[in-house]
């Protein structure tokens, strides 16, 4: 499975591509979310997650999955917000735009895997209820 990492920190890239990669994805990386459109485009066939920051100069995350969201062929992406982006409020206009999931940083790694889990992304992790 295929995995896009989009944010504009380098060092959360990283922290969350070896989070990834260490649970089977191949990771493709984006500092923005016009630079994640542009990978997207490349792509002959979409990834099966994409973990978007909020908060990022270009295109903000939340653009990134209105726009995602609008394309047919890419519908299928599972999206998740990772951001420290924690009000309610943006929570409920991530997830009515299109996210699947929500991850407040800092976060430790078991908190993705557990959310990759519940996603169905992850089948030989057990999911706590």
């Amino acid at each position: 499975m295929r995995a896009l990492v989009v944010d504009d920190s380098r060092a959360m890239r990283r922290i969350v591509g070896g989070v990834l990669a260490s649970s089977g994805f191949e990771v493709l990386q984006a500092g923005d979310g016009r630079e994640a459109l542009d990978v997207l485009e490349t792509q002959p066939e979409p990834p099966q997650l994409a973990c978007v920051d909020w908060n990022m100069p270009v295109m903000d995350g939340l653009t990134f999955i209105t726009r995602v969201r609008r394309r047919s062929e890419w519908r299928g992406i599972t999206l998740m917000m990772v951001t420290t982006e924690s009000e309610q409020e943006r929570i409920v206009r991530a997830l009515a735009a299109g996210a699947h999931e929500y991850l407040t940083k800092p976060f430790e790694a078991d908190d993705l895997r557990q959310k990759l889990a519940f996603l169905g992304l992850l089948p030989d992790v057990p999911v706590e209820a």
